[in-house]
């Protein structure tokens, strides 16, 4: 199932913060989202999961208008990472991770068979199954994101909406996710910080500068070095990963230094 961004404009505090944003994520692919810091991703993710209404614009899954449908709904179809959630929970990670079996389940009901099979492999899935006796707020901040992630594969929705889920891993396990993401084979839009594991490893990459998505495409035809200079600020040489043949960037401040 794709997913389709038009003409979405959002306002907090009365100032625009998106601009007209246009987007199609098309089923299976892995859409990244890059920027400067303050340019927007967060807010144009937070609109696709709901937690943002736009003032104008529409958000489609399918040809499903996304506000048309109740909270329940959509939570069977998309699930979220932010890029910050509350660490204070008092529950373990296995009931952190069950949260997301909540919207196939009437309330209150029990945890069954059937969802703790699913738990542990999501709790599997990302490496934290032994950590599923642990109390969630104990957890580092790279351990809580896997955790995170695992409640979002808990929920089995078509498409996954993730921002800068890499955030506080360290770098195995930064590469297991993005691997995970790319075999999950889901409908997946992510903001990414690091530009080569968005080379690396998305379909399509957005750039979002000032609210305004200023590029789209494949990596190899967003990522130039007039964009990069222009939108970050720094200067980009180019290269090919010997062992993926994906690119890959050597970056450099604009006047040379490392």
């Amino acid at each position: 199932m794709n997913l389709r961004l038009e003409d979405v404009r959002v306002k907090l505090s009365g100032r625009q913060i998106i601009s007209g944003a246009n987007l199609l994520v098309a089923e299976g692919d892995l859409c990244g989202l890059i920027g400067p810091n303050g340019g927007g991703k967060s807010t144009l993710l937070r609109t696709v999961y709901r937690h943002l209404k736009p003032y104008s614009g529409w958000v489609y899954l399918g040809q499903t208008d996304l506000w048309r449908l109740s909270p329940v709904k959509v939570a069977r179809k998309i699930a979220g990472v932010p890029q910050e959630t509350r660490s204070d929970f008092d529950v373990t990670v296995f009931e952190m991770a069950a949260m997301g079996r909540t919207p196939h389940k009437h309330p209150l009901a029990a945890t069954t068979a059937s969802d703790r099979e699913i738990v542990t492999g999501a709790l599997t899935r990302v490496d934290a199954l032994h950590l599923a006796e642990r109390h969630f707020a104990t957890l580092s901040g790279g351990e809580r994101q896997r955790v995170l992630l695992a409640r979002a594969l808990a929920q089995q929705t078509q498409v996954l909406v993730l921002d800068e889920p890499t955030n506080h891993l360290d770098v195995r396990h930064q590469l297991e996710l993005m691997e995970l993401v790319r075999e999950l084979g889901l409908t997946t839009v992510m903001a990414v910080h690091d530009l080569n594991l968005a080379a690396g490893y998305c379909d399509r990459l957005h750039v979002i500068d000032s609210g305004k998505i200023v590029a789209g495409g494949p990596p190899e035809d967003v990522l130039t070095a007039e964009l990069l200079r222009s939108v970050f600020g720094v200067h980009a040489d180019f290269t090919t990963h010997p062992r993926t043949g994906r690119p890959h960037l050597i970056l450099s401040t604009v006047d040379g230094t490392p």
